[in-house]
């Protein structure tokens, strides 16, 4: 795993760990967020603005919102609602107002490739926040210390960042033979530890993922996956409460399917591209889905990648260090070329999963939206959860219902009530967009400024301070001082180098 610039040994990095714990205490950790405001005002008036308030309804035009404290207090055509004394009043004619999208599909790290996952904690966070991405859910860790301590930094207000809602690392199958007992044991460590979630993985047999949903209900929490050894159905059976990526990693409907048995991508991809959606088995699946209220998680925009036409957002480059950069366009040349092996399968593929996810939507099931950074790198953070709401549109959503899916729909599945709309009482967690997105999904990449919790942030401050990061060491969760943490990473290298030479080389 290419994890970080400095890869420390086995002897190194628990005294890299302990230097790091002291410095984050010495220095309080994170970055702070005051330099990263638009402004700062304990009532805020948002006047004349267009609104699409997260109920799926019709955008609304000249209304007036206002936020005092973390709350929106009230909502309204800008005559009806007083403004408060000594509000700040901004005139937002020309723009629009959104509920903070809720990402739940949404990892702090970055893959480029099977084999290179790079952690990005506080980059990622931020990039989250300057696309109006207020809330995420992190469906599957690879560091959740890490995780947890970019949540920790951001709830404390010393980092800039949505609210994190923080799932385990991946549930995999015991590699022998199916050991259910250590799927359970695995939930209960990760719920001690911090995990609010659990993430499901392909090689789970369907003892393993029952045991972990068992285990995991008993706890008052949730389990999602990505499954491959057990299909969709089965999964319903079980009792799981979300399945990611939708009708493309569903195995039940391969010819060759054998249970528990994870069959090779290739061979279930072919047969789905000739799958009807209007069949009677996708149907009773549409049907199971809904009746047992397992909501699915669109991630339309990793899947785009794989295709020949995918409309990446250029400013994805900018943020990755040199050496990923190099990487990220030599991909993306190699996915460009229509003749490439798989694009033409990729985008009727994709087609296939718009039109499974049009028709679960149409039948009343709890389509969830993310972004998922992962696959060859084509995606990032906050701009790919833009697409994701511009594909939901593609697929046949109105602008305002898939603004819907990825803010109300996510609030509900997290059983959080304060935010996903607009109603006084609730959180003042919503962005504002130069333009229409009613009319014009796009729109939406237009953001200018993000409320989270009433604190006004400034997006081109955050996506600025993440340029060039993504690639290296995130130190920016540890300590303010870049200094004291190099100063920590060098001492615990001679540290390690002076007891080598004392007691002999260790095995790693």
């Amino acid at each position: 795993m290419l994890n970080a610039e400095v890869t420390p040994s086995r002897l190194t990095r628990p005294l890299v760990s302990a230097l790091l714990a002291l410095g984050a205490t010495a220095c309080g950790g994170g970055i702070g967020v005051t330099q990263f405001l638009a402004f700062e005002a304990p009532v805020v008036a948002l006047t004349h603005v267009r609104l699409i308030d997260g109920s799926g309804g019709p955008a609304k035009d000249d209304q007036a919102v206002i936020i005092e404290g973390e709350r929106i207090t009230a909502v309204g055509p800008t005559g009806q609602v007083t403004v408060p004394p000594g509000a700040r009043v901004l005139d937002l004619s020309g723009r629009t107002v959104l509920p903070g999208l809720v990402g739940m599909h949404d990892h702090l790290f970055y893959q480029m490739g099977s084999n290179a996952a790079v952690r990005a904690p506080a980059s990622f966070a931020m990039l989250y926040l300057a696309s109006g991405v207020t809330t995420i859910r992190t469906a599957g860790a690879i560091d959740l210390e890490s995780d947890l301590r970019i949540k920790r930094l951001i709830d404390a207000g010393r980092q800039p960042g949505p609210t994190v809602h923080v799932s385990s690392p991946y549930l995999h199958g015991n590699a022998e033979a199916p050991d259910p007992e250590r799927s359970a044991r695995q939930v209960a460590t990760w719920a001690d530890q911090g995990a609010t979630s659990f993430k499901a993985y392909e090689s789970l047999r369907r003892e393993e993922l029952d045991a972990a949903i068992r285990a995991a209900h008993e706890r008052g929490l949730k389990v999602t996956g990505h499954l491959c050894a057990v299909g969709f159905q089965e999964a319903i059976g079980l009792g799981i409460d979300n399945l990611e990526h939708g009708l493309l990693v569903d195995t039940e409907f391969y010819s060759g399917k054998q249970p528990d048995q994870c069959p090779a991508q290739s061979a279930t991809l072919g047969e789905l591209q000739s799958l009807d959606i209007a069949s009677p088995a996708v149907r009773q699946l549409i049907s199971a889905l809904v009746r047992r209220g397992v909501a699915v998680t669109s991630t339309l925009a990793i899947f785009e990648t794989f295709t020949a036409h995918a409309q990446l957002d250029p400013r994805s480059l900018d943020v990755l260090v040199p050496r990923l950069q190099d990487i990220y366009r030599v991909e993306q040349a190699k996915r460009a070329d229509p003749n490439a092996p798989g694009a033409a399968a990729w985008g009727r593929l994709l087609r296939k999963e718009m039109e499974f996810e049009r028709a679960f939507f149409a039948a009343g099931g709890r389509l969830l939206a993310g972004v998922d950074p992962t696959g060859w790198g084509g995606v990032v953070a906050g701009f790919g959860n833009q697409r994701q709401v511009e594909l939901l549109v593609a697929a046949g959503l109105r602008p305002e219902e898939a603004i819907r899916v990825a803010s109300a729909h996510g609030a509900y599945f997290l059983e959080d009530g304060l935010i996903g709309l607009f109603k006084a009482g609730l959180q003042a967690d919503l962005f504002v967009v130069n333009g229409n997105p009613a009319a014009n999904i796009s729109d939406i990449r237009k953001v200018e400024v993000v409320f989270r919790k009433g604190l006004a942030y400034d997006p081109a401050k955050l996506i600025a301070a993440t340029q060039g990061t993504v690639g290296r060491f995130d130190i920016s969760i540890y300590t303010r001082s870049r200094w004291l943490w190099l100063a920590a990473v060098f001492l615990a290298i001679i540290i390690a180098r002076r007891l080598r030479r004392r007691f002999g080389s260790l095995p790693e």
